[in-house]
């Protein structure tokens, strides 16, 4: 079924800040189920390859260099309207303009430094979540 899952990263900040209770908390209490998820921590090399489509942007590097900076928590995400309702639960990119009560507006400091990841779409979903589980039966 399409559309039923999404892919997340709870970011470098957000790990160091204390929050990943906090944020796990907030998906479950959407209606999430978490299906996969793992602690890690990705390389210069794994981060670069994840941000690929955004390699001739002048944040890149960047981006980069703060997604490697520290642990993160990967997770593929189960729920009816997955991507749309996982967007609309982490507010917009910079949480100065994010609604009350999303995950940015709550644990982000700044567009940079925004707290999560969500896919965009229900084809990034999969390959975002391919590339850090290479299971791609989480999406038969």
């Amino acid at each position: 079924m399409s559309g039923n899952r999404t892919f997340t990263m709870i970011k470098p900040d957000a790990v160091k800040a204390g929050n990943i209770g906090n944020i796990l908390q907030m998906i479950n209490k959407a209606g999430f189920k978490i299906v996969a998820m793992k602690y890690t921590r990705l390389t210069p090399e794994a981060a670069g390859g994840f941000y690929a489509v955004h390699k001739e942007r002048p944040f890149y590097g960047e981006l980069v260099e703060f997604m490697s900076s520290g642990p993160i928590v990967a997770a593929i995400l189960e729920k009816d309207n997955a991507v749309e309702d996982f967007r609309t639960l982490i507010g917009a990119t910079n949480p100065a303009e994010a609604a009350e009560g999303t995950i940015r507006k709550l644990y982000a400091s700044s567009i940079g430094e925004n707290a999560v990841h969500g896919s965009d779409s229900d084809e990034n979903a999969e390959i975002e979540g391919d590339y850090h589980f290479a299971r791609t039966e989480l999406f038969a």
